[in-house]
């Protein structure tokens, strides 16, 4: 029997309570998730990359054996599609927030299945509770001395606080 793989990308810089729900969901579509984290040299970020990579292990781990889920955390540079298609994915996930993101989001799968017709996209809403976290917004907070508790796993909160 075939495992349908899906690739969801991002920073995760940092992970968020949003970057879970969608991880949550795309768990009843697919069997193995690849998390995969882009990384932009040119780009400072809250968290290192290696803390990145090891935060989402950490994290991950726990949905992994709720929902019986194969997860794994990987690093790329370049194209999606290409890292999507370099670990067997199928499914490409991508969380929706709202319309914004909806009109990028479009315009990405437009490119992408022009370079990969073999890989689809698959959206995913954005639960009520989190539809409004951005990691851009809580690495500005987290930046500014701001209390961002209510929008990242408490391993995340750790790690900000003894960095």
């Amino acid at each position: 029997m075939t495992k349908l793989v899906g690739f969801y990308p991002g920073s995760f810089d940092p992970v968020t309570n949003g970057h879970l729900d969608v991880v949550e969901r795309a768990c009843k579509l697919v069997d193995t998730l690849i998390v995969g984290v882009g990384t932009h040299h040119s780009k400072k970020g809250l968290f290192t990359h290696e803390a990145r990579l090891s935060l989402l292990k950490q994290v991950l781990e726990p949905i992994g054996r709720r929902t019986e889920t194969e997860f794994e955390v990987v690093e790329f540079e370049g194209l999606m599609v290409q890292a999507a298609r370099q670990h067997g994915a199928k499914l490409i996930i991508r969380g929706l927030r709202d319309t914004t993101d909806y009109n990028f989001e479009m315009q990405m799968v437009g490119m992408n299945a022009q370079m990969a017709p073999d890989l689809q996209t698959v959206f995913l809403p954005s639960s009520p509770h989190v539809r409004h976290i951005s990691a851009t917004l809580v690495r500005q907070i987290a930046e500014m001395g701001g209390d961002i508790t209510a929008f990242v796993p408490q391993l995340v909160l750790k790690a900000l606080r003894s960095s």
